[in-house]
């Protein structure tokens, strides 16, 4: 101690003081909060969740083994996904923004482009791992993937479309319909064309070099990245990235620790203001689902708005906005190191990211 008494301190340098505890202690009464909103996303996925929680005491949880899915309905729904029929003009599918090969999101765009070449009002988040998510897109107005899937295709600036218009296109493809029926055993609906497009998201998932860590194969990873590790959960990272998503199971406020908008001199538009979109209230203005980070090497630019454009600025933004905090060069590396490990093992070869 310096030995100075309260008495001692001027008046400014005690409000600073009380205001930083106060604004570091709403931060973790919104994210206790926001947890608890999640906590019905994480029951939900039964036996799977339960498998993870059997991985110590890591925050961090090892992607189960995917479901045991229909292979006509996961090619199905394989088709689908790629089907620009879905768009009004024929020319946009779901894999238009969401390139599984790249990441499951639309690599290197602020925003992707949809019908009639019209720019998207969010950065597409990637799809690899959305079947963990406890909502779907960046407000979290949908509860579930085959629910999005009609947000998506009624959006103007997207798909611009309707269920009638889609049915009606595909079910002028004669070999389609038969495959609908071969996995459904009925003409194409909304019902059975949503849930095969879902049934396909929920076979992406795929297990990381960080899983195998996970299950106590040392050596999966490199030093550097273990140390990365482990300076992600000193600095607190995991409060919001956390569980088999390392993320997505929760609301947060972007800039809770410092102004990010202000900070980012563009003027904040609709899609800035967040949950407030889907609930009206004040105090979800600027609130947005945790994003997962699993695939992050492979999904920039960032945020909702896609304003930052590489993981080590992403990371710095975190520290600033989030955690209100400083952190090195070298601690921050150590992190992108660490982020790097939670790429599908099949995609990190293609990247050349591999150790």
């Amino acid at each position: 101690m310096s030995g100075k008494t309260r008495e001692n301190v001027p008046i400014s340098r005690r409000r600073t003081s009380r205001n930083n505890i106060s604004r570091w202690a709403c931060h973790v009464i919104g994210s206790v909060r926001h947890v608890a909103i999640g906590l019905s996303s994480v029951l939900a996925l039964g036996s799977g969740a339960a498998l993870a929680q059997g991985f110590g005491k890591e925050p961090i949880k090892p992607l189960p083994p995917n479901p045991a899915l229909d292979t006509a309905k996961v090619e199905l729904g394989r088709r689908l996904f790629n089907d620009p029929r879905f768009s009004d003009d024929g020319s946009t599918s779901c894999a238009s923004c969401h390139v599984v090969a790249q990441g499951g999101a639309d690599r290197g765009k602020r925003v992707s482009v949809g019908v009639r070449r019209q720019d998207g009002e969010a950065n597409s988040p990637s799809i690899l791992t959305a079947a963990y998510n406890f909502r779907q897109f960046w407000d979290g107005r949908s509860p579930s993937l085959e629910d999005q899937i009609s947000h998506v295709l009624v959006d103007p600036r997207e798909l611009a479309s309707t269920w009638p218009a889609v049915i009606q296109r595909l079910s002028k493809d004669a070999d389609l319909v038969n495959a609908v029926r071969a996995a459904y055993g009925e003409a194409p609906s909304q019902q059975n064309l949503s849930e095969a497009i879902a049934i396909y998201e929920r076979s992406l998932p795929e297990a990381s070099r960080f899983d195998r860590f996970l299950r106590d194969e040392k050596e999966a990873i490199t030093a550097e990245e273990r140390q990365g590790y482990e300076k992600f959960k000193s600095y607190g990272c995991v409060a919001c990235h956390q569980g088999v998503n390392v993320g997505g199971n929760m609301f947060q406020r972007l800039g809770t620790l410092g102004d990010y908008f202000a900070d980012r001199g563009a003027p904040v538009t609709r899609v800035d203001l967040g949950r407030f979109n889907v609930t009206g209230k004040e105090s979800d203005r600027y609130v947005f689902k945790v994003p997962s980070l699993r695939n992050v090497a492979l999904t920039a630019p960032y945020f909702h708005d896609g304003s930052v454009a590489t993981l080590e600025a992403a990371i710095d933004a975190m520290f600033r906005y989030q955690l209100g905090r400083v952190a090195s060069a070298e601690d921050q590396r150590l992190i992108a190191r660490f982020l790097r490990t939670l790429t599908a093992q099949s995609l990190e070869k293609s990247a050349g990211n591999a150790p």
